[in-house]
């Protein structure tokens, strides 16, 4: 069997000729410069800071971005790009920490700012050609940083100012070199999407020809061919995930793409059914649907450590998929449904970022236990655009739209012991939450909602008795990328109909909390 091929997934771009390089700096934004290029059309990858000159020629791109970082270039360990990089004829836009890298390795001098910038400013424009065109003389922008270019060669020419940033944007007078010492990306910075527009139409000369619908044929026909005769199995969770990269392998293969189901006693109300609706009605799909709710109940009796429960459920969830798998002759692939930021933060791209920010469960695991080789066809997508990519293939927009939901299923939202009473419980109160929140017209502009089933009781009156009774909390909350998020200003009433519902409706509930929490200092999930 041949060994697992990481860089298959590769996206086949169309429009080679607009693939724009983000090299990354350690940026907490470099995923949302990803996203803002890509919502202009235009094909990105974000790569080493460190990537070899011949390993950016191979791939031919528009332009390059250096995104911003922690650290100070002035650093004996400071990260840097190869000074080549600049001499390539490539346009480049240097952001924050990108931004002093450029001039420093050009001949300008930073230095630790007397005063420095965190939040919005405003931005005075110097020079409107360029990066500027078409955009009024003062501008709103989000800055972060403690650096600052205090003095370029006659080579660069400052194209704005703030009060306490004399050089805020650059440009190299014979070199296509460009630098903005505040964020663009961010919604903070309200035209900062026209000003990375300018970078990639008038600069780069990109033309906005990358399209989903592309990607689909062209990851359709690739999948055709790389698998030929062979058959594919491939794991469902009734997340989005999972249920596109199905859809597109089922558009590429036919019948000959299996699916698996490990009903584990620990998915949200009715998620079994929706997903058999989907992959046995609309694409009648080879379905086989493991019942292991005994098992994974067995296995986690009496744990209440999360990491514990996490363990647990990963090595049962191993053992059903291979026990299943080996009823299904002639098998050679496994499908994961790996997305664009978990190949970036488990570090599986073969030119991304250096370090390693998480091991994520879609980029490792089954691939060496099963022995099959590994086909990721959306490893090269965000979330928005696998949600977009779903609807044009066909899947329903509740399953399409339906909120993430971690691999351990509810495990992690009941606190303590895990027993199928009081998953029950956690199961209607959830049920309720999502309910109510489509009912008020909010669920997609909700990130995530849930209920945590809290491993505490709490006395209560119902009717003229005491109660002791089991205590949720519901967690709602807005974000873009799940790498921050804010909690949810959901309208009281609404909050109060659904405190109302659980507690009439859900037997053994007699208190309702909302959780105000955001990310960081708190995270998403409690476990």
């Amino acid at each position: 069997m041949s060994s697992p091929d990481r860089t298959a997934g590769r996206t086949s771009v169309s429009a080679a000729d607009e693939r724009i390089l983000i090299l990354d700096f350690g940026s907490q934004y470099a995923q949302l410069i990803a996203r803002r290029v890509r919502e202009q059309n235009v094909y990105c990858e974000i790569v080493r800071h460190d990537i070899s000159l011949e390993a950016v020629r191979r791939r031919q791109p528009a332009g390059i971005i250096l995104s911003g970082g922690p650290s100070s270039v002035y650093e004996p360990k400071a990260p840097r790009c190869d000074p080549g990089l600049f001499h390539l004829g490539v346009p480049v836009l240097g952001i924050c920490y990108g931004m002093q890298l450029a001039c420093d390795t050009l001949g300008g001098r930073v230095e630790s700012a007397p005063a420095r910038e965190y939040g919005r400013a405003r931005c005075d424009i110097d020079s409107d050609a360029d990066l500027f065109a078409g955009l009024p003389g003062h501008l709103d922008v989000w800055m972060s940083h403690g650096d600052q270019v205090t003095r370029v060669s006659d080579d660069f020419a400052p194209l704005a100012h703030t009060a306490t940033c004399p050089i805020t944007a650059v440009r190299h007078r014979s070199l296509p070199v460009f630098g903005l010492q505040f964020h663009p990306e961010v919604t903070h910075t309200p035209l900062g999407s026209t000003i990375l527009h300018n970078f990639l139409t008038t600069i780069c000369g990109c033309q906005g020809r990358w399209r989903l619908g592309d990607f689909a044929r062209e990851t359709i026909e690739r999948m055709r061919e790389r698998i030929g005769n062979g058959r594919v199995i491939c794991g469902l969770s009734g997340g989005v995930d999972s249920a596109v990269t199905a859809a597109l392998l089922y558009q590429a293969i036919g019948p000959r793409l299996s699916c698996i189901l490990v009903d584990n006693g620990l998915l949200r109300k009715d998620e079994e059914a929706a997903v058999l609706a989907e992959f046995t009605h609309h694409f009648k799909a080879d379905l086989h649907v493991v019942r292991a709710e005994e098992r994974f109940l067995s296995t986690l009796a009496g744990v209440t450590d999360p990491q514990e429960k996490r363990r647990r459920i990963g090595h049962a969830f191993i053992d059903c998929f291979k026990e299943e798998a080996k009823k299904i002759q002639g098998v050679e692939f496994l499908a994961q449904g790996t997305l664009y930021p978990d190949v970036i933060e488990s570090g599986a791209a073969p030119d991304g970022p250096a370090a390693t920010i998480k091991l994520h469960h879609n980029v490792g695991g089954l691939p060496a236990e099963l022995g099959f080789e590994l086909v990721e066809p959306l490893r090269d997508l965000f979330k928005d655009e696998v949600r977009r990519l779903g609807l044009e293939l066909g899947l329903s927009e509740d399953l399409v739209w339906r909120h993430p939901f971690p691999g351990p299923g509810l495990a992690v939202r009941c606190l303590g012991e895990i027993t199928k009473p009081r998953l029950e419980i956690l199961r209607a109160a959830d049920e309720i939450v999502v309910s109510e929140i489509k009912a008020a017209g909010l669920y997609r502009q909700t990130a995530q909602a849930f209920v945590v089933l809290l491993p505490v009781r709490s006395v209560g009156v119902m009717g003229d008795a005491r109660t002791y009774d089991e205590a949720v909390a519901v967690r709602c909350v807005n974000t873009d990328d799940f790498m921050t998020a804010d909690w949810s200003r959901l309208p009281y009433d609404l909050l109060a109909r659904i405190s109302t519902r659980i507690i009439n409706e859900v037997k053994g509930v007699n208190r309702v909390c909302y959780d105000i929490s955001s990310k960081p200092p708190a995270t998403i999930e409690w476990e």
